[in-house]
């Protein structure tokens, strides 16, 4: 008997129950067996947050966790994958189905920080999230004692999502080239099976000047104070003619050294954000003749430096997110409507970039907290015990999704091809 026949549950005469769904059952039971390892996990990631690339606590916490897994060499562990905190931990059964090839399953893990409040976005619980999911799936088949499936299980350590792009720097290097469909899950307010992710471009403006007695010869001097903020009030009068859909945000980051000397030196740091990437350049060039004007009229030179990566807009996968909203709804979940999702708030990601190389799903889940991610109150409450419920229960869907994408070849196929025609759609 394969997943997907019916048989009859024990003790009940006229009720059945496919195998897929005892499937589904183990892997939930597999996550709520190892639920203290998995929050000793988050906690320790939360309770020493680090920044971007200096993930080097959280990396080994994780790795750790997934080589003393037992029974032990089960999972294959490259500690140090393609960058120094980044990993890949893999398990794979033996054998097959006469497939050309195992279906290759990701599943996501961020770890990093933000300055000076910690883990105010849970990416402790993102962590917690894909090792759980990765450990649902592994022991649902493996329960499939003689029958082999051609399934490898791969949890990538993505670091640095909140300042450069780690999971790009590892599409460059080549660690998705073989994935078929990745997950993972972020923590928020609500739970949405996908939200709009928008595609983001930051840069680095420079405005060099010279320095001169701010009171005796002030004439002398160029100010390149007055062009950072020449800079930004354009880029505030910039915003009346900005689309709804479009932001600029940004700070600046050095203007002079004392008050009476002329500023020869200001930096600003801005993000420019945009449904998709074929309206971020057209975005990006109006601030950026903001910033020019800005030298000009000052006599200041300008520098404009774009940062390492653009973070492409997440792309939907609704075969997948719907699968994955059949089963939290049967664990629980309480969803927003669809209408809620495509019209409700967002921000960015580097997720957004693997969702074009390989069809993935990005759902946010409730933590029991209405506290807005990136304050102090969330950071509290993605180390707090309350989130540890909902962080599992979204493993678990995460997990069930999985199980379907490996016995359903239909929703596999329609997967691909709802990615195929996204990628049409989104060409730039």
């Amino acid at each position: 008997m394969r997943p997907g026949e019916e048989r009859p549950v024990e003790g009940g005469a006229c009720a059945s129950v496919s195998d897929l769904e005892l499937l589904k059952l183990r892997a939930a039971e597999c996550v709520d067996a190892a639920a203290e390892r998995l929050g000793a996990l988050s906690r320790a990631i939360w309770s020493e947050p680090e920044l971007a690339y200096e993930e080097h606590h959280a990396h080994g916490v994780l790795t750790r966790f997934f080589q003393s897994e037992t029974p032990a060499g089960s999972w294959a562990v490259q500690p140090h994958y393609q960058l120094a905190t980044a990993f890949r931990a893999e398990w794979g059964s033996p054998g097959g189905w006469a497939a050309p090839r195992p279906l290759h399953l990701g599943f996501l893990c961020e770890y990093d920080a933000l300055p000076g409040i910690g883990h105010a976005c849970g990416h402790n619980l993102i962590a917690e999230v894909g090792a759980a999911a990765a450990l649902g799936v592994k022991g649902a088949l493996e329960s499939l004692a003689g029958l082999p499936l051609p399934v490898k299980v791969i949890v990538l350590g993505t670091p640095a999502e909140e300042d450069g792009g780690g999971k790009i720097d590892l599409i460059e290097a080549g660690a998705f080239k073989n994935l078929d469909v990745v997950f993972m899950a972020h923590p928020s307010q609500e739970n949405a099976a996908y939200l709009p992710d928008v595609a983001e471009h930051d840069v680095t403006v420079k405005y060099y000047g010279k320095a001169s007695h701010a009171a005796a010869y002030p004439w002398e001097g160029l100010n390149a104070l007055d062009a950072a903020v020449l800079a930004y009030n354009n880029l505030s009068v910039l915003r009346q003619q900005l689309k709804p859909t479009w932001r600029v945000h940004g700070i600046i980051k050095n203007g002079g050294v004392k008050p009476n000397i002329i500023p020869s030196y200001s930096e600003l740091i801005y993000y420019f954000r945009a449904p998709s990437m074929k309206e971020l350049p057209v975005l990006t060039k109006k601030a950026e003749d903001c910033f020019r004007a800005a030298a000009l009229a000052t006599g200041c030179t300008v520098e404009i430096n774009g940062g390492a990566h653009d973070y492409y807009n997440v792309l939907p996968n609704k075969s997948l997110w719907k699968a994955y909203v059949e089963n939290g709804k049967k664990l629980g979940i309480d969803f927003i409507s669809e209408d809620a999702m495509f019209s409700g708030p967002s921000g960015s990601t580097d997720f957004g970039n693997v969702s074009f190389v390989v069809p993935g799903i990005h759902p946010y889940f409730y933590i029991g907290s209405n506290a807005l991610n990136h304050t102090e109150q969330y950071t509290e409450a993605a180390g707090s015990q309350e989130a540890q419920f909902y962080t599992l229960r979204t493993a678990k869907a995460l997990a069930m999704t999985a199980l379907d994408v490996i016995f359903k070849p239909e929703l596999l196929a329609r997967i691909r091809e709802d990615f195929r025609l996204k990628l049409e759609e989104e060409k730039f």
